[in-house]
């Protein structure tokens, strides 16, 4: 099997092409570039400015501006020329859906151009299409047709292109032969580049963007995949989860996307996407970048095997048994850590999801309710409630009464010294430091998992500190699968950086990447001895991890677009009412977006979508099938929640 990276267990930056955008180089071993996109009008040009101004100051390298039409095409310039008088010579990056005469008047005035593949020649409408292989070669000359003056272009004013596939727009010609699928998106974006590398033009940065990060990450994996069987070399990679939403939701999508591809070297531009004022987009960014700025040097992993146990190309989870309420098909479980702790009590556990009533003597147990606590040298004073497990040294354990509730977490040292596991309990939690699976214990203690009478006993809580730490749990748990240990196993991420927004990042990165190639059965989400513990946070992370990777559903998702120029309401506020009335709907999509070109095709995922089509018009969906049409805004969040109702899929809050 080829692989989208040089090494899965050496970090090094997949070698790309150059594109040169302005005095930018992208790719080619270049520093990872961040950028942003504008939200306002393209023809209010002041305002433009002033938040392409903003932007820049808070760290974009490139800003992109809508340019939805030929008239916005053309207030690029005044624009353009706007910024240079201010002293800001930042790229600009015209985004152009639907329009090539707009694409080719702002190819002539700013530094690089991005059309989508799906609608820059396609018109979408949603039709299932047959065609002989004579027709559909048709087509594509058809496209080369419309696309060669951009070409042509591009190479006279030494511009550069962005093509940028996005998973929602896919042309139906596309959907017709590939169907919903990332090979399908690769070969939207193969079309185009065949012909601009027929027309010797060079200076392109492709894109593979999703609402779902699963999605999103399988594309780019196939698209360098592709380029490298078929052209030979790879062009740069502009990275991004589209309509990833907006707070902690669109910042944990977005890391576990964009760092899962990073984690592996590819990736030469990010863009997060939130629906957000658009200079809140860079800190993120530049929390994503920065964990690879050193990362060449890390300590030596072991080579994966010849053959790899799994594709990351398509999901599969790994197949385990089940131990207790861990492995299976059940879903992954979540263990909150209170070690940290003098005493814990029944109002600490409302931090995880457990809210205790006094009168009534009973619990009520929230959707994002941690299934195990690790309490360290602890027992607890209090009756738990019924799902709630605890986790304990084994000293600890053999003091408890109740050997259904406690379990015990060895060292995998202690562990082989209990051999011959006479004294063990039902269910063994065993700490694994995957830096060391090649050595002694931890080699020992992997050989020990395929004895039978350890079947359902023993659950790995693999961990690593290196420097590549992601890239040591998955060779250890690739181990596992070579050697068809079936044994569950729980993802423990340690943060040391003692910060909110660096260990969401670090959290959603090194988690997330593993969940999204199936591997994990439970996530333990651990901060730095010294930090300031925050398990409400950690706790709602990791649900959000989980949520994100679509491997445990436990909230409502919001498929929401970052805002733009098209923009035909307020997004933010809108994005707020709805999440305001809809939070409690769990496993329900509600995709929002701000006009059509963000419309039924982006929200290609959502069961509900509310679209802007007009100013102060709003048109709802159901899937892909428009169900109220031209609604005003001020009536329209109630006509959204009727239209959940009238499904079936709206119950009442708690």
């Amino acid at each position: 099997m080829q692989l989208y990276c040089d090494s899965l267990t050496q970090y090094k930056r997949l070698a790309t092409l150059e594109a040169k955008v302005g005095d930018l180089l992208i790719g080619n071993f270049n520093p990872i570039r961040i950028q942003t996109m504008t939200t306002t009008d393209t023809m209010d040009t002041k305002g433009t400015i002033e938040q392409a101004v903003r932007c820049i100051e808070a760290g974009a390298e490139l800003v992109r501006i809508t340019a939805p039409s030929k008239k916005e095409a053309e207030n690029l310039l005044p624009i353009r020329d706007g910024l240079r008088a201010r002293g800001y010579k930042t790229p600009l990056v015209a985004d152009i859906h639907f329009t090539p005469n707009a694409a080719e008047v702002a190819a002539r005035i700013v530094e690089k151009v991005r059309i989508n593949p799906g609608n820059y020649i396609d018109k979408k409408k949603f039709e299932l299409l047959e065609y002989t292989d004579s027709e559909y070669l048709e087509e594509i000359d058809r496209i080369r047709e419309r696309f060669t003056p951009l070409v042509s272009i591009c190479k006279q004013y030494g511009t550069a292109m962005r093509i940028g596939t996005n998973h929602g727009s896919l042309s139906d010609r596309i959907m017709s032969r590939y169907g919903d699928t990332p090979m399908g998106m690769v070969e939207s974006a193969m079309e185009f580049l065949r012909i601009a590398e027929d027309l010797n033009y060079r200076n392109i940065v492709l894109s593979m963007k999703a609402s779902n990060p699963q999605v999103m990450v399988q594309a780019y994996r196939l698209l360098v995949q592709t380029m490298q069987q078929e052209l030979g070399h790879a062009y740069p990679l502009h990275l991004g989860v589209t309509e990833a939403g907006d707070g902690e939701d669109g910042r944990i999508k977005s890391a576990i996307g964009i760092g899962t591809l990073l984690e592996d070297g590819v990736g030469d531009t990010i863009r997060v996407s939130l629906t957000e004022d658009p200079e809140f987009e860079l800190p993120v960014c530049r929390d994503l970048v920065k964990r690879y700025t050193r990362r060449e040097n890390h300590a030596p992993i072991a080579p994966m095997p010849a053959n790899l146990p799994y594709s990351p190309y398509a999901y599969k989870r790994r197949e385990t048994i089940n131990t207790g309420n861990i492995g299976g098909k059940q879903v992954p479980v979540v263990v909150a850590d209170f070690s940290h702790l003098q005493q814990i009590t029944t109002t600490d556990l409302q931090s995880i999801g457990y809210n205790y009533d006094e009168p009534t003597d009973k619990w009520n147990i929230g959707d994002a309710a941690a299934d195990y606590i690790f309490t360290g040298d602890k027992i607890l004073d209090f009756a738990l409630p019924g799902t709630l497990k605890v986790i304990t040294y084994p000293a600890t354990w053999e003091k408890a009464a109740d050997k259904e509730k406690y379990f015990p977490y060895y060292s995998t040292k202690d562990f082989l010294e209990a051999a011959p596991y006479n004294r063990i309990a039902t269910i063994n939690f065993v700490d694994v430091n995957a830096d060391e699976f090649t050595q002694g214990q931890v080699k020992e203690f992997i050989a020990q998992l395929s004895n039978p009478t350890l079947a359902g006993a023993v659950i790995p809580v693999i961990h690593a500190s290196s420097g590549h730490a992601m890239a040591s749990v998955r060779r250890t748990l690739v181990e596992l699968a070579d050697k068809r240990v079936n044994s569950p196993v729980i993802l423990q991420s340690i943060s040391r950086l003692n910060n909110a927004d660096d260990d969401l990042i670090h959290y959603s990165t090194e988690s997330g990447a593993l969940l999204l190639d199936g591997f994990g059965d439970g996530l333990w989400l651990k901060q730095a001895a010294n930090a300031e513990h925050q398990p409400t946070i950690v706790n709602n992370v990791a649900f959000g991890i989980l949520q994100a990777t679509r491997t445990r559903i436990s909230k409502t998702e919001y498929i929401s677009c970052p805002s733009c120029g098209r923009t035909l309401f307020d997004l933010q506020e809108t994005t707020a009412r709805i999440r305001a009335v809809t939070n409690h709907l769990k496993g329900v999509k509600i995709a929002i977006m701000g006009c059509i070109v963000n419309g039924p095709g982006e929200m290609a995922d959502a069961d509900f979508g509310y679209v802007g089509s007009g100013v102060g018009k709003i048109t709802l969906y159901k899937g892909k099938d428009i169900m109220k049409r031209g609604l005003n805004s001020d009536v329209a969040v109630a006509e959204l929640i009727d239209l959940i109702k009238e499904t079936g899929m709206w119950v009442d809050a708690r």
